[in-house]
């Protein structure tokens, strides 16, 4: 399958997006960030991750893949690094939510969010947003693919592939960047430092969430230093210790879980059926109706029917 027409909507005519509707309505939307990962990673790794893990589930389904969402929301300890773009939580959440309603109205009413950057904090609330604010049937799914499969993003002690604990840009995080595309690292150049941390062990969870402490790394402030004042290298963890070898079976589990999903949502709603409209909404039948039927084919578009959040 050609990339640049068969998957990337943004590539496609609106006679090509019909007959793919016809066949398959589902949209992944990939989020992701433009932030430092070092001397040896890439500024859009976060964005690469999932957007090469897209690619792959729609070359083996046959949906569709958005553009990448390429900016993202940064914890405060992110603040100030140079190359970490910080868009605010409210403005991504609203930017998203309206993305979501766009590629609603197109006829993608069954979408995949997947993230590759720490924002769990803001996709959920444009999703919950989107629901309040349009009323209207849909399939809406984030998946953030480290919390998909945190056996294997753990460390050897705790039964995981790897020697230390997943952070940024470090051993775990730049393994899977060098499985799914090497040739945007430079590991002649990767490099090691000490992750800071206040308080003892077994309170904060690392990155992926993968060893189910009680606080989640992004539910805190000030109990980690800020990344530009102890790592100013834009590393948090050891980079020298990335192999693509460690990440392959990882690699493997998120893209068959994908799959999965995928497959179980279109098996339960196949193209142009969605969720029960008396079951998942309080709009009528009939307005329901024109909404789905579209502003170009006698019905009306999305955006006659928006409440205020």
């Amino acid at each position: 399958m050609d990339l640049a027409t068969g998957i990337y909507f943004q590539n496609m005519t609106n006679k090509q997006v019909e007959k793919r509707l016809r066949e398959n309505d589902l949209i992944i939307i990939p989020v992701g960030s433009t932030e430092n990962h070092g001397p040896h990673g890439p500024y859009g790794e976060d964005t690469f991750l999932v957007t090469r893990m897209a690619e792959q589930v729609a070359q083996k389904t046959g949906c569709t893949v958005a553009q990448p969402i390429w900016y993202g929301s940064h914890p405060y300890q992110h603040l100030g690094m140079p190359g970490t773009i910080v868009i605010p939580e409210e403005t991504l959440a609203a930017y998203l939510r309206a993305v979501i309603a766009g590629f609603w109205n197109a006829g993608f009413r069954k979408q995949i969010i997947i993230n590759g950057h720490g924002q769990d904090y803001v996709i959920p609330l444009a999703i919950h947003q989107f629901g309040k604010k349009y009323q209207v049937p849909a399939v809406l799914v984030y998946v953030h693919w480290w919390n998909v499969i945190t056996e294997h993003i753990r460390d050897k002690e705790h039964g995981g592939p790897f020697e230390t604990p997943f952070i940024h840009a470090d051993e775990c995080e730049t393994s899977y960047s060098l499985a799914l595309f090497p040739e945007m690292c430079d590991m002649e150049n990767a490099v090691d430092t000490e992750p800071t941390g206040f308080l003892p062990p077994g309170h904060i969870d690392k990155s992926g969430e993968p060893y189910g402490l009680p606080i989640r790394w992004y539910n805190h402030l000030g109990l980690v230093g800020m990344e530009v004042i102890c790592t100013p290298e834009g590393v948090i963890g050891r980079g020298t210790l990335a192999e693509a070898s460690k990440a392959k079976k990882g690699v493997e589990a998120i893209l068959d879980y994908l799959v999965k999903l995928h497959d179980d949502i279109m098996s339960k709603f196949p193209p142009g059926e969605l969720p029960p409209v008396d079951k998942v909404t309080q709009r009528s039948k009939e307005e329901i109706e024109e909404l789905i039927k579209g502003p170009t084919k006698g019905g009306k578009h999305i955006y006659t029917v928006a409440y205020p959040v």
